[in-house]
């Protein structure tokens, strides 16, 4: 009975080891035939979930170049835009010097306009650039319409001012293109702080050529001053409450002083015209080449007429260059967004180097070591199995004999 069990025994232990054996070598197969060591996770629990947290990681990776890509697809289109409309705002200042000529001709001044009003509308076409799957660059948050559209023969702006932030590695954000608002639309007149212009109801030839802040003369409070002409040869200075706060004797092209703003006008203001001193406002680039053209295109009979026109030339020419330097300003916002997602995909491809490395080192296979070891568990095998087979072959009479 003890021997019967015991052979009993051995043809047990010899069938699972025989199994065990097979299920090893199948795996190896597995492993050879996938390439991976980690076939199923049981394989090695530990390191598969250390696979896992990897997998996610480079994942992670990926959406963050997704992201990183879709902005600078912007920003290069949105820099491609500004470049453009640099060039044009170039232009307009040329004319706008051009036409600031006494000897123009009417058909002239209006040839000038002409040009003015298309590239005024090419303005308008690249403040409503696309970034080819069907997204406004320039309408903040809403940027899905075109943020720029002419309303009563003016132009509006239908955008928001958001400007969205995109995450291109953890914790590292950059902001999307400008809003056209803080482009095209809110401009500051004059000199970006205080401005100064003729009134449009003057009737002499009084030309305001240039104003300044000037600290020697006392510093400007940010109020509102009017220098009123009491005669041919005097003026008045007067503040937002028409309280006379100074006065002085004019002469032809020489410096005003006025509240700490240096105006320097010429010609012959008529009793009565006044010239404005005031903060800066805002205006859009449109309605500042707009007023290029309506003051290109007016009658200048007479002489006050042409005295208008070339106030309102030397204005425009003012906000031009206004519009110009935030153009330049908000080119400069693009580039250092430009570089900040080059240097964030540097360390990403820096990472996903070091990631993708563990991850093969945890889940790749070693093909020389595991053919090794599949010769040596098929070799094993068969000799488990010639064993067996020979096992099976004994009789009680050879082992009498």
């Amino acid at each position: 009975m003890t021997d019967r069990i015991s052979t009993s025994m051995m043809y047990s232990q010899s069938v699972s080891s025989m199994t065990a054996k097979q299920s090893r070598l199948n795996q190896i197969q597995a492993q050879l035939a996938s390439g991976q060591r980690l076939v199923t996770a049981k394989d090695d629990p530990v390191a598969a979930g250390t696979a896992v947290g990897l997998d996610r990681a480079l994942a992670a990776i990926t959406r963050f170049g997704e992201n990183a890509n879709n902005v600078q697809n912007r920003l290069g289109l949105q820099e491609n835009a500004l470049s453009q409309a640099g060039d044009k705002m170039a232009r307009v200042t040329e004319l706008a010097v051009q036409a600031n000529n006494s000897s123009l001709s009417p058909d002239d001044r209006k040839a000038i306009a002409s040009e003015l009003t298309a590239l005024r509308d090419s303005m308008v076409s690249l403040a409503n650039s696309t970034d080819g799957t069907g997204r406004y660059l320039f309408g903040g948050s809403a940027d899905g319409s075109a943020p720029f559209i002419k309303s009563n023969g003016s132009l509006t702006y239908n955008g928001d001012q958001t400007q969205k932030q995109v995450e291109v590695a953890p914790d590292t954000f950059v902001s999307d293109t400008l809003p056209g608002s803080e482009i095209f639309m809110r401009i500051r007149t004059g000199d970006g702080t205080v401005d100064a212009h003729a009134d449009s109801a003057n009737t002499g030839t009084g030309l305001l050529l240039d104003f300044s802040r000037d600290a020697s003369t006392g510093s400007w409070n940010g109020g509102s001053y009017s220098v009123q002409f009491t005669a041919a040869d005097t003026y008045e200075v007067r503040d937002s409450t028409n309280t006379v706060v100074g006065t002085g004797t004019y002469k032809d092209g020489e410096d005003i002083n006025a509240a700490g703003v240096r105006m320097r006008i010429s010609g012959a203001p008529a009793v009565g015209d006044s010239f404005q001193i005031g903060a800066s406002t805002t205006k859009d680039v449109f309605s500042t080449i707009d007023d290029l053209v309506g003051a290109l295109n007016s009658d200048t009979l007479t002489p006050p007429q042409k005295a208008a026109m070339i106030n309102t030339l030397q204005s425009s020419m003012r906000d031009i260059a206004q519009a110009s330097s935030k153009m330049i300003d908000a080119r400069a916002s693009g580039g250092a967004q430009l570089s900040a997602i080059d240097n964030a995909n540097a360390l990403l491809e820096s990472n996903e180097v070091t990631l993708k490395t563990t991850l093969s080192s945890i889940r790749d296979l070693d093909y020389a070591s595991a053919l090794g070891q599949y010769e040596l568990e098929k070799a094993s095998l068969q000799a488990a199995q010639t064993i067996f087979q020979q096992m099976q072959s004994s009789s009680l009479f050879n082992l009498i004999r």
